[in-house]
């Protein structure tokens, strides 16, 4: 589809055509809401909730290179990977670059389940205290909350 596209406006640019890039959009006339975002602090914390427990679930079962053997600092396939390589096999060489590869992608989730539970506790707690400051500003003279209607009429 968008090779055919690309090639349609290669051909038009040769006849001297006028090409545009349109970027993917909603249609004018509407179709996907009020555009307005709306999360939930229990929206973020179940969500940084979940990365917490894929973390933790991760960290436990994945064979990496410094875990699961249960007696030292090498992992039960490294282990297997430095049998083979003392028998004589390529294959223990071959298994070591696995064993890294695959180390390094499940560090690299790791890091990224971490990341996004940190990044999602952080927004929470900020956005409650941003919520706290906008609410001790937003008073009527009374002390009481400015309604919504009436910030509303700011935006008129």
């Amino acid at each position: 589809m968008a090779w055919d596209e690309w090639e349609r406006l290669k051909a038009g640019t040769a006849r001297g055509a006028s090409t545009h890039t349109r970027i993917d959009h909603l249609p004018a006339e509407g179709g996907g809401g009020t555009g307005d975002l709306v999360v939930h602090q229990d929206d973020l914390g179940a969500v940084g909730h979940e990365a917490n427990l894929l973390y933790d679930h991760v960290k436990s079962q994945a064979d990496i290179a410094a875990a699961g053997s249960g007696n030292g600092s090498t992992g039960s396939t490294m282990q297997a990977a430095a049998a083979l390589k003392s028998h004589g096999f390529q294959m223990g060489g071959a298994l070591e670059t696995t064993v890294d590869v695959w180390t390094s992608q499940v560090k690299s989730v790791l890091q990224a389940c971490a990341h996004i539970s940190d990044h999602l506790d952080y927004t929470k707690k900020r956005h409650a205290e941003d919520d706290a400051k906008i609410g001790a500003v937003l008073r009527n003279r009374d002390g009481s909350a400015v309604p919504v209607s009436k910030l509303s009429e700011y935006f008129k």
